[in-house]
Parts: structure tokens; C-alpha cells; sequence
């Protein structure tokens, strides 16, 4: 197996951009519903990937390409192949925009069974950048993102889960 180098500002990038198309898919989705709870859910959700992006933008920019030099050194090339599979996956729209899946029809629990399954992917990423960095450099700072997109899936659940009661036969919609 040949030695990896990976190149931390792509990585950065990357996250920067899923980010932007996860907000994307929230507000998107936000558009489908008159304004309720679910709304309010999924523009909070969007608001969060903003806040996001900008931690991923300042941790760019501290994260000088001098302190790392040209890449980090993956001897195994484990993590950079991870890392190389997720941006080719299905990841927040790392290839594509996930809010152009969007119709405008789709029902509540669709939307949020697809943002819980974005979201997972998003935590692997993650995941994938905290192998990656140095522990001084920011290592705590994706932790504390990952941990917020736990958060992400546990509450999307819990709306997912009340939606599917909510929408039983016989049941009214508060959503």
C-alpha cells in the first residue's frame, strides 16, 4: 500500500461545503411547510450547520499550511483512503447538493429519515478529519462538532418517531 499524503485545506474545504449544502437541505426543506414546529426545527437545523461552517472556516485559516507543511503523513494510507471514499460518497453533498432531491412534496418523514441518514454520514466524516488532525490543533473542536450532530440525529429521531405517531390513522397532525 503507498504512502498518503492529504492535503488538510481539501479536507477543510470539504467539511465547509457540507456544511453549506446541509443548511441548503434544511431550508429547502423548510420550504415545504407552512410555518409550525417543524419549520422552526429545520431552520434551527440550518442555522446550526451555518454556525458549523463558520468553525470549520477558523479552523482553516489557523490551521496554516506551514504547521502541517505540504500534507499530513498517513503511513498506512488508511485514513487518507477513508477519507478519499467519503468525499466520493454520499456525504452532506460533498458530490452533489442533497436539497436538489427536494420536490417540495415530500412528507415530513421522508425529510427527516433522509436528514438522519446525512447527518450519519456527516458524523463518519468527521470522524475521518479528528484521525487526521494533530491533537493541538483542533482535534477537541471536531469532537465538539461531532458531538452537536449526534445531537442532530437524536432530535431528528425523536421528530421522526412523534411524526410517525402524530400521522397515525385517527391521529391529528400537529406538525
Amino acid at each position: 500500500m503507498a504512502d498518503q499524503i492529504y492535503n488538510i485545506d481539501e479536507v477543510f474545504e470539504m467539511a465547509e461545503q457540507m456544511e453549506r449544502n446541509g443548511a441548503r437541505f434544511y431550508r429547502t426543506a423548510a420550504k415545504n411547510f407552512e410555518a409550525n414546529i417543524a419549520t422552526e426545527m429545520l431552520l434551527e437545523l440550518a442555522a446550526m450547520e451555518d454556525d458549523h461552517e463558520r468553525v470549520f472556516i477558523r479552523m482553516r485559516e489557523r490551521i496554516a499550511a506551514k504547521e502541517f507543511g505540504d500534507g499530513m503523513y498517513d503511513p498506512q494510507g488508511e485514513a487518507g483512503q477513508y477519507m478519499q471514499a467519503m468525499m466520493h460518497g454520499k456525504v452532506f453533498g460533498v458530490e452533489g447538493d442533497p436539497s436538489r432531491q427536494l420536490k417540495g412534496e415530500e412528507p415530513l418523514a421522508d425529510i427527516l429519515r433522509t436528514a438522519i441518514l446525512l447527518e450519519k454520514d456527516t458524523i463518519a466524516f468527521y470522524s475521518g478529519i479528528k484521525i487526521l488532525m494533530p491533537e493541538d490543533l483542533g482535534q477537541k473542536k471536531v469532537d465538539s462538532i461531532i458531538r452537536e450532530e449526534m445531537s442532530h440525529v437524536t432530535l431528528l429521531n425523536r421528530r421522526l418517531e412523534q411524526t410517525l405517531k402524530d400521522t397515525s390513522p385517527g391521529m391529528p397532525n400537529v406538525w
